[in-house]
């Protein structure tokens, strides 16, 4: 939810993203992409019987989905710059929907044509709990990337 060139970010700007329901699908693409098979998320039986009776929504899924909402302008986005901080402060289950919100935390400039910004990132349910929070840093361009824009039909 980086809008603007460096120079224009403001250390306590806030953002709140569009919301995504995580699905049963997302689940079972993951174990696969993932081999992360663990009983927990995968095997309804086995889940009922722990601590929050249901299977849980792999951290690694969390993570990824809630960094994802951001929604990285490519003219304005140089690279991912780090993590800081992770931490999954509760459960996410297949159903929940979540949504990122964003205050920037630090910027530190890195050269004539890049910064860093760094934000807080919390990954927020329908329930307004904090699923997952976080430092998450990155590399931002000073400038907008002039992009060419595509040759028309016409002239291909």
């Amino acid at each position: 939810m980086i809008d603007a060139p460096f120079g224009e970010l403001a250390v306590g700007h806030r953002r709140v993203s569009r919301g995504r329901t995580i699905t049963e699908t997302d689940v079972v693409n993951f174990c696969m992409l993932t081999g992360n098979w663990l009983e927990l998320h995968s095997n309804v039986e086995f889940a009922k019987s722990t601590l929050y009776g249901q299977r849980l929504v792999q951290g690694g899924l969390v993570f990824v989905v809630v960094n994802a909402l951001l929604g990285f302008d490519p003219e304005l986005i140089e690279a991912f710059y780090g993590v800081d901080r992770l931490r999954f402060v509760k459960p996410t289950f297949i159903g929940d929907t979540l949504y990122a919100r964003t205050e920037v935390l630090r910027l530190a400039d890195r050269g004539e044509r890049h910064g860093v910004a760094t934000l807080l990132l919390e990954g927020i349910n329908q329930r307004r709990e904090v699923v997952l929070r976080c430092e998450f840093s990155l590399l931002v361009r000073k400038e907008r990337l002039a992009v060419a824009p595509p040759v028309p039909l016409e002239q291909a």
